[in-house]
């Protein structure tokens, strides 16, 4: 029986520890059981020590016969017959794909946060990159409605002066939005929803950069600003940018911790097109989504390798690996679909196609997702 659990008979495997119960569920074993016929749990009545632990658990992944060795061996040298095979039923043998991809995925990424040098970039990080000018200089330069603003605006700008920033260096609209922050925050709301939105975004830049403010409530305390959902939204991205600005490699990191996660959304909406390309064919969508799996899982264990001999001997493989990865997709297809070349290679174009589209959707989205999380 292939798909049985191998059992040894040394150990705590021995007949001596078998019982007539299975201690997992209880289902009623003769002494020549070495597992249960309900559960597949050993048959073994002896403690569990740590010797015993730590074989069993090695085993589990470095055995000749492991389920991990049988998926890799299958995955590796046959090109989709694991897909059909573990939809035809034979799944014992094998490892699930989701938890596969997943454990693959997770590897993959902490090796490059592990291996990359994105931290180092945040030496290139500045807490207020744009252009500067003589505040002072500015202020002569600036257009008040009336002379109540500017005296308005002057007596800001004292305060200012007063506190030490004689010497700060702002950008003309800086110099605006501190002159009179309660002021710039009210007209703003005199615009359309982005150009609104714009605004507020650049108000929050210059009042956190440079006029300590900590957090969403402050402001609204010191600037009369409402406490309204789109207020705060503005605060949280400019907030975001402005640490962005700062660390950018610590930006990138995170970015990259978030990608496993992200697979696993983007694959199952590109089965979808996969499902529709071979609707004639007898295969549900969940058969459709496997194939995907493992695949994705085949580049994710070539992206491994390649990020490692890149490490150990300082070349650049990855082109190697996707030109491997690009003749193994069509050989999968061919096998698992069982068309023709022709049509494989106008499909294996089209899907192709629509992969980099949604990746690039999908890449879109998570990098607005996590600037306004970050």
């Amino acid at each position: 029986m292939k798909n049985k659990p191998t059992i040894k008979t040394t150990g705590r495997y021995r007949m001596q520890y078998r019982g007539v119960d299975c201690l997992n569920c209880g289902h009623p074993l003769d002494l020549s059981d070495k597992y249960c016929p309900n559960c597949s749990q050993a048959n073994s009545t002896k403690k569990l020590t740590l010797v015993d632990f730590f074989e069993e658990f090695f085993a589990n992944y470095f055995s000749y016969d492991s389920k991990l060795w049988l998926t890799l061996t299958a995955l590796l040298l046959k090109p989709g017959k694991i897909t059909k095979e573990y939809i035809a039923g034979k799944r014992l043998s094998y490892t699930n794909p989701f938890r596969f991809l997943l454990s693959l995925s997770i590897v993959y990424f902490l090796i490059i946060s592990l291996n990359s040098e994105f931290e180092t970039l945040n030496k290139f990080g500045s807490d207020n990159p744009t252009q500067f000018f003589d505040l002072q200089t500015q202020f002569n330069n600036l257009e008040f409605e009336n002379e109540e603003d500017k005296k308005l605006a002057l007596s800001q700008l004292d305060s200012l002066n007063i506190k030490g920033l004689n010497n700060l260096k702002l950008s003309s609209q800086d110099s605006l939005i501190l002159s009179r922050p309660k002021g710039y925050f009210k007209g703003i709301n005199q615009e359309n929803f982005f150009e609104r939105l714009f605004e507020k975004i650049q108000f929050y830049n210059t009042v956190i950069k440079n006029d300590t403010i900590y957090n969403f409530n402050q402001s609204v305390i010191k600037y009369e600003v409402p406490e309204l959902t789109e207020n705060k939204m503005a605060y949280n991205l400019s907030s975001s940018l402005i640490d962005i600005e700062k660390r950018p490699g610590t930006f990138i990191n995170s970015l990259i911790s978030k990608l496993p996660i992200a697979t696993f959304f983007f694959l199952p909406f590109f089965s979808v097109f996969v499902w529709l390309v071979y609707i004639r064919k007898k295969h549900t969508y969940t058969d459709h989504l496997i194939f995907s799996f493992h695949n994705q899982s085949l580049l994710f264990i070539l992206l491994i390798v390649s990020n490692l001999i890149n490490a150990t001997f300082s070349v650049n493989s990855e082109g190697l690996f996707f030109l491997v990865f690009a003749i193994y997709l069509y050989k999968a297809m061919r096998n698992f679909y069982q068309q023709g070349r022709v049509k494989t290679i106008i499909k294996y174009m089209f899907l192709n196609t629509i992969f980099f589209i949604l990746g690039g959707i999908a890449m879109t989205i998570l990098i607005a997702a996590s600037v306004f999380t970050y």
